[in-house]
């Protein structure tokens, strides 16, 4: 007898019912085992009690709005991807939500496919970094720049000697920037590589996931010594000692 495949489960969190249908109509016919919730308050008891692949998450809700959600969720150190919904008026919310923890974006009107196509990424990319063959092929590997040391299979990250908290997206951007080190990379290769994207997107995401990371990594981000910025081409993670 065939051991039953256990389906990712996915939680979305969006008010506006016609919306939350869509999405859990199209997320179930692509294999997903879908939550709804329709307000933060919901939200975050859902994310406390469960364990989800994925976190579809629209920015305006009631109770308790999308970013304090986002917030919340990284401050209790659950690093599941999330992945933002936000209209086209939510400029500076939609930067601040990326700023403190969400992986992806996506703006209204979008299509179902794309939902799915990013959804499926952000999974993949996981699965990918704490999958049993992954951690099978890295578990004696140590990278180690500077002051900051990576062990892959573990997902740890010291700076200093000093454990320092990742989200998923963090940490693979930091690991591909490092076994790449003394390359420049451009945010259309770094979309590709670690968001998985076999689409353009809005470079402005790896903009702001450097950023986070240069906070983590670097002793003044403001003045990066290991992730600097090539004018018109992209990022290059610098070999040094310290």
């Amino acid at each position: 007898m065939m051991e039953k495949q256990i389906k990712p489960k996915v939680l979305v969190v969006e008010d506006e019912e016609s919306i939350s249908m869509l999405l859990k109509f199209n997320l179930q016919s692509n294999g997903f085992d879908v939550v709804v919730a329709h307000d933060g308050v919901q939200a975050l008891k859902e994310i406390e009690q469960k364990t989800f692949s994925c976190i579809l998450l629209d920015l305006m809700i009631p109770k308790i709005d999308g970013v304090d959600v986002c917030k919340k969720t990284r401050e209790m150190k659950i690093f599941t991807p999330i992945l933002m919904l936000t209209a086209m008026a939510e400029e500076e919310n939609k930067i601040f939500g990326l700023e403190i923890g969400a992986d992806d974006y996506l703006t209204k009107p979008f299509s179902p496919k794309e939902v799915i196509a990013r959804v499926k990424a952000l999974i993949r990319r996981v699965d990918y970094l704490t999958g049993d063959q992954a951690v099978e092929d890295k578990k004696d590997e140590k990278l180690s720049v500077g002051h900051i040391t990576i062990y892959p299979a573990r997902y740890e990250v010291y700076v200093m000697d000093q454990l320092v908290d990742f989200t998923p997206k963090e940490f693979e951007l930091l690991l591909y920037l490092v076994r790449n080190k003394g390359y420049v990379r451009s945010r259309d290769q770094l979309l590709s590589s670690v968001w998985d994207y076999e689409f353009s997107g809005d470079t402005r995401i790896v903009d702001v996931h450097i950023s986070r990371v240069r906070d983590k990594i670097e002793k003044d981000s403001k003045n990066p010594k290991y992730i600097r910025t090539i004018r018109g081409l992209g990022y290059k993670f610098e070999e040094i000692t310290e």
